[in-house]
């Protein structure tokens, strides 16, 4: 049990400090486009360089299952890129709020996609973590905060692209391993990513002309390779509303991160708000594990 746990709360700190890497990047000059397009072509690599060093099967896109988790790599590149558009407008501490309205979006696309209706403890954790929000969100900070409704409209949008992966992957693909189905699934997102942002840092001298090509190891590393990985290994022994509870540790490592590198300022309120926050997230959880699935 505790090795899941560990190996879940190191995944989750992993997402966590994404937000700041790519603000950093932005720093350096970077775009938004080459980032992403790093990100997600450094971990396809990666991960198929450990898949077939593993000697496992491969199953190609003429496999029902292999060519699901490639289209559902849509989804996962959509989030990449409304998130770090986010972080473009807005702080990292307050991106990562918006991401996290995921918890009870979901809660409500399973109760209209699979009839699963959210107990009443559940609707309660809903009311607290959007109430959460406005005070994480710095929104009754007076000002204080500077707030962009471009970078709120991006951030609540990878939280809906976010939830359509959380949803949709637990349930398709059940054949592959672990490791394959995120191969496939970062195989879409990079596909998608290169459609809309084409790497013309490949032929422009910016990849190796630049310390570019340095800040796609991070990002993969931290956003496509590990968190798959240790979340798959830990998922099973944590259980999933155990690992959903200690996958919340994202927000204030994201918050502490942003607070260290970027210097961006937190209020106690917003400190409060990520309490509360957290706080619904871990009794909506423990109320799902102990209801009986229906």
């Amino acid at each position: 049990m505790w090795k899941g746990i560990l190996l879940v709360l190191t995944g989750a700190c992993s997402f966590g400090i994404l937000s700041t890497i790519v603000k950093l990047g932005y720093h350096q000059g970077f775009t938004l486009g080459e980032l992403c397009s790093l990100q997600a072509g450094f971990g396809m690599l990666v991960l198929w360089g450990i898949h077939f060093l593993s000697g496992a099967k491969t199953s190609g896109l003429k496999n029902k299952d292999a060519r699901t988790s490639f289209i559902l790599g849509s989804s996962t590149g959509l989030v990449s890129i409304t998130y770090y558009q986010s972080v473009q407008y807005i702080p990292a501490s307050v991106a990562i709020i918006l991401l996290m309205q995921f918890t009870w979006m979901s809660m409500l696309a399973e109760w209209v996609i699979y009839k699963k209706r959210p107990t009443p403890i559940q609707w309660v954790a809903v009311f607290f973590i959007l109430g959460g929000t406005l005070l994480a969100g710095g929104l009754l900070n007076n000002g204080e905060t500077p707030l962009n409704w471009k970078g709120i409209g991006f951030g609540l949008l990878a939280a809906i692209f976010y939830t359509i992966f959380i949803v949709v992957s637990g349930r398709v693909a059940q054949s592959l391993t672990p490791l394959l189905k995120s191969a496939w699934i970062v195989t879409g997102a990079f596909l998608l990513i290169t459609l809309l942002f084409p790497p013309l840092y490949l032929i422009n001298g910016r990849f190796t002309g630049t310390s570019l090509w340095i800040w796609g190891i991070p990002l993969a590393v931290f956003g496509t390779v590990l968190p798959p990985f240790l979340f798959a290994k830990g998922m099973p022994q944590t259980g999933v509303a155990l690992g959903a509870i200690i996958s919340a540790a994202e927000l204030p490592v994201a918050m502490l991160s942003a607070t260290i590198f970027l210097r961006e300022a937190v209020t106690p309120l917003q400190i409060a708000g990520v309490v509360i926050i957290l706080s619904a997230i871990v009794v909506a959880n423990l109320q799902r594990r102990s209801t009986p699935e229906g």
